[in-house]
């Protein structure tokens, strides 16, 4: 049928010497998708209505956007596709025997009561010992471990660290706004600007330099690393929150470690992550973008001050870090967890 259709739409768009007599837009039927595939194919563009529906599996768990659907940062031909891979995925965990989450009972237990098969192992972070092993081979980019001793020389509850990710990038003019943001704040800072993460031919130089060239200024009270021991860092005493994209080994790590968030979600499951922080475990707080999408650095600073000023936030993560330590504590549930899983296979 697809063929059919393509051939119609050429011979119609290349026997019309009127350009308002060609086919410039495909309206499809939701069961007729070939149709927005044939589109796409030649080139004429086309439009998936973005309806905003709330999906909500439980009310003990964060409602979802279908805006804010892992797939959904594509084109039509690309949302296809990627739900087929993460429906591929559901089903293949169908067939396991078990699935093992990084993850606890205490923080997502009415998820983890909808799916009896899933494991809550978590939190996995390294003991004090294994952070100083190098792992640099198994990171995408070497770490800076200057940014270790830099923070040896701040007070304790004073820096705010900040560190999106292996993917998220920012257009220049955001990137310029988090800096002045920061600078408005007159707090030190630890930021993690990584090699791709602005997004502009001048930061692509090897020889950039975000912090002066952003902030044309020689003495400021951050340091800048291209990558940074994300784990020793967050349990360092001078770490006062952490600005995050809110991907879920970020968010476990900062969970494990009591430090309050700020939350600023790029894509995938970071948007449902940050519902978790902010709305149900009420250990963060989340960026508005304003009418043009830009978060302002009036409001980095407006958020990083009411944050570390809220002591009811701080409290509660600390809290969130006592029961991430009794979790993987010797009789903790995530370690017995592990031991029943480790005794099963050990069974086979």
């Amino acid at each position: 049928m697809a063929v059919h259709l393509e051939k119609l739409l050429l011979s119609i768009n290349g026997n019309s010497s009127n350009s308002n007599d060609k086919i410039s837009c495909v309206v499809s039927d939701v069961y007729m998708g070939i149709g927005m595939e044939v589109a796409a194919k030649m080139g004429i563009e086309g439009n998936s209505p973005n309806q905003n529906q709330i999906i909500q599996l439980s009310s003990g768990m964060p409602s979802a956007n279908t805006s804010k659907l892992p797939w959904k940062d594509q084109d039509l031909v690309g949302q296809k596709y990627g739900f087929q891979v993460h429906f591929k995925a559901y089903e293949c965990a169908k067939t396991a025997h078990w699935c093992l989450f990084n993850t606890t009972c205490d923080i997502e237990s009415v998820a983890l009561s909808l799916f009896p098969k899933f494991l809550p192992i978590g939190p996995l972070i390294a003991n004090r010992a294994n952070r100083l092993l190098d792992i640099s081979q198994s990171q995408f980019w070497a770490n800076d471990s200057s940014c270790i001793s830099w923070l040896n020389q701040q007070k304790d509850c004073s820096v705010i660290y900040i560190a999106f990710g292996s993917f998220t990038i920012h257009e220049q003019h955001q990137f310029y706004e988090l800096a002045h943001g920061l600078k408005l704040t007159r707090r030190p800072f630890l930021w993690v600007v990584r090699p791709g993460f602005i997004s502009s031919e001048k930061a692509k130089s090897t020889m950039f330099d975000p912090l002066h060239t952003f902030l044309g200024i020689e003495n400021m009270v951050g340091k800048i690393v291209s990558w940074a021991p994300q784990q020793e860092v967050l349990s360092h005493p001078a770490i006062a929150c952490f600005v995050t994209h809110c991907g879920w080994n970020s968010t476990m790590e900062g969970l494990s470690n009591g430090v309050p968030f700020l939350c600023w979600p790029y894509f995938s499951d970071q948007f449902m992550n940050k519902d978790y922080i902010c709305d149900f475990w009420k250990v963060g707080m989340e960026f508005v973008a304003d009418e043009k999408g830009i978060i302002t650095k009036e409001e980095v600073k407006d958020k990083v001050d009411k944050l570390l000023n809220d002591v009811e936030i701080r409290k509660r993560s600390m809290q969130f870090k006592e029961l991430a330590m009794k979790n993987i504590a010797e009789d903790g549930q995530s370690s017995k967890n592990f031991n029943y899983f480790i005794k099963w296979l050990e069974s086979l």
